[in-house]
């Protein structure tokens, strides 16, 4: 693996920046939306439905850095209707962090078609729409990030498990490469971030890291990849992730 050099970018954190955090009601969302407005981040931060969440929670708490919007990925006319209230707004960062899992026993064979679906069209299907339809509303030299996984990694699964889980990461590993074809010139980063196994709802108890472990470092590889154009599928470290 390879390690992006942090240089200042990861000193000298953007105070003013914007960030467009699609899924912070919970887990790494949540703790990416409180690194950031703690960095000085002005954060939009989305949840799913009507419930109070930990963000809501947050928001309270500083100082008006965090505006919370509402967003059910797998429906693509809560996109339009996000992307329409945002319509005269830019970011530097849209990060979209929404995302599932599912029971990690059994083969991609025992799985039911309907659960099959539930996570390819959260995990894989919905962060496209999602980029797609907000891309326009990041700076031209800004930086698009999706939650992907180590697990999405097609070289480096040689101990199978999570099948579907696995499966749905690398297909949006693969979505993202070709969005990135597609876009091929601009001057945006385009970043598949790998956060490391971490003490969640979704990571679990016995996962090797803690959220302190991991989000500060994300925030610090993102800011260290700005103005870098071109895909990079790194994890929270900066290294790089083999495909």
């Amino acid at each position: 693996m390879t390690t992006t050099n942090f240089g200042s970018h990861s000193q000298h954190p953007l105070p003013g920046g914007r960030v467009l955090l699609i899924g912070a009601s919970r887990g790494l969302g949540l703790a990416l939306a409180r690194e950031w407005a703690g960095g000085g981040r002005h954060v939009v931060a989305t949840v799913r439905g009507s419930g109070r969440t930990g963000l809501h929670d947050l928001a309270e708490t500083c100082a008006g850095q965090i505006e919370i919007e509402t967003v059910d990925v797998t429906e693509p006319e809560q996109i339009a209707a996000l992307r329409d209230r945002l319509a005269d707004r830019r970011f530097d960062l849209l990060f979209v962090n929404a995302g599932v899992t599912n029971q990690p026993e059994g083969t991609v064979a025992q799985t039911s078609t309907e659960e099959f679906v539930r996570v390819m069209v959260t995990n894989a299907l919905s962060p496209l729409r999602v980029i797609e339809a907000l891309q326009d509303l990041v700076e031209p030299a800004g930086t698009i990030a999706v939650m992907s996984s180590g697990q999405g990694s097609v070289a480096n699964n040689e101990h199978g498990g999570h099948e579907v889980y696995r499966g749905s990461k690398a297909a949006l590993n693969t979505f993202v490469r070709s969005y990135a074809a597609r876009h091929r010139g601009e001057h945006r980063a385009l970043v598949l971030m790998a956060p490391g196994w971490v003490r969640t709802d979704m990571g679990g108890p016995e996962a090797r890291l803690g959220i302190d472990d991991s989000i500060p470092n994300v925030v610090r590889t993102l800011d260290a990849l700005r103005e870098s154009p071109g895909l990079h599928y790194v994890d929270y470290l900066g290294r790089t992730v083999a495909w």
